[in-house]
């Protein structure tokens, strides 16, 4: 069983089963072997249509949670990427390019040039571009100089093509009347849009012969993964994820013409890269003396002590009654980590997301299961 009866668990719980296991229906002695390097580092922490035949054996996974448009946020992104290319990216910093410095980054010349004259015209006033251009300098992903009275640019590297695919999964574990009613629409604009390449639901297992996931009205491009967790079952087998209907690529015939839908894919994935899906404690208390981290199976969860249970995210606020920061004591004299526990469960989350991010590209595009 997930954490808690709240939905925040149990996509703490995909993701990180993503992340160790992608893609579902994969053979179990490939995620056996590509997940011993994952299975050496968690015990590090805590010690302080089947998509099988479209994943390419030597495709990167980077998985994130809560991310989207405007319009629509998906529970879980998962980018599959070309690892060469992942590789390249990391020039550029570990931090997410946002709109502004994506339009500079994959712009800038090879030579020197005025910004004006390499980069196309963004539809707004120059002015911010300008800016834009400054902020780009000052964090190393392209260079600047300045010839007389105008601000010239130099790109540090080409910006890599390192992402393949898309996929959004949205997690409903309890999938009653008026979630999937919900749920239904949303899907189908997911698949109309066709902004991921290929769409899933993630839900709870039932048990029963045939699951209730298979009986809503959600749209046949869509797949369903129906999940089973055990905190006490031993090594990968702490999750189980059955694939109960295989999804469609959902990719658009013309999407390689579509200018503004590339550009959105990698605005998306340029988040995920930066964020990844721990930053829960970004929008957590982790300086509260009550905040823990718990094993789940191979995952590492929030759990509030004074509640005795896990927490969501919108109950671990400063508005919280329980809520005590931690003792000034606990941040001196380096105990029981320097900064605090707080500061070090921060660091442990920023760690375990860059460990994997330098896992997948660290053998520049060879087979991951050889990890």
């Amino acid at each position: 069983m997930y954490p808690g009866d709240a939905e925040f668990g149990f996509e703490l719980l995909v993701c990180r089963w993503a992340e160790a296991a992608w893609p579902p229906g994969e053979s179990s002695d490939a995620v056996a072997r590509r997940s011993a390097d994952s299975r050496t580092a968690s015990e590090d922490d805590v010690e302080h249509g089947s998509t099988g035949n479209r994943v390419k054996a030597s495709d990167a996974v980077l998985v994130a949670r809560q991310l989207g448009t405007k319009r629509r946020r998906w529970d879980t992104i998962v980018i599959e990427c070309d690892p060469a290319g992942l590789a390249a990216r990391a020039q550029f910093g570990e931090r997410e390019l946002d709109s502004d410095l994506l339009h500079i980054v994959r712009n800038a010349p090879a030579e020197w040039a005025w910004y004006r004259d390499a980069l196309p015209y963004p539809g707004y006033p120059w002015r911010y571009v300008r800016a834009a251009v400054h902020r780009a300098a000052g964090r190393g992903v392209v260079e600047k100089r300045r010839k007389g009275n105008r601000i010239e640019i130099r790109r540090i590297a080409p910006y890599p093509d390192w992402v393949r695919r898309i996929v959004a999964i949205e997690n409903k574990p309890d999938l009653d009347a008026s979630a999937a009613r919900a749920l239904s629409g949303q899907l189908t604009r997911d698949v109309e849009t066709a902004l991921a390449d290929e769409v899933w639901v993630a839900t709870h297992a039932t048990g029963n012969r045939v699951e209730p996931a298979l009986l809503e009205d959600v749209p046949v491009e869509v797949g369903i993964l129906a999940f089973t967790f055990d905190a006490s079952a031993p090594g990968d087998e702490w999750a189980d994820a059955t694939v109960e209907w295989h999804p469609s690529d959902v990719t658009p015939a013309d999407a390689e013409a579509d200018e503004n839908r590339r550009t959105t894919r990698l605005e998306l994935a340029e988040r995920a890269y930066g964020s990844g899906w721990r930053s829960y404690h970004d929008t957590m208390r982790p300086d509260c003396r009550h905040f823990e981290l718990r094993r789940v199976g191979r995952a590492l969860v929030p759990h509030c002590a004074a509640k005795g249970r896990p927490q969501t995210a919108a109950e671990c606020a400063g508005s919280c009654p329980d809520f005590e920061p931690e003792p000034p004591v606990w941040r001196t004299g380096e105990w029981p980590i320097t900064g605090g526990p707080g500061k070090g469960i921060k660091r442990l989350l920023r760690d375990r997301r860059e460990w994997v991010r330098e896992r997948e590209y660290a053998n520049d595009g060879a087979d991951r299961n050889s990890e």
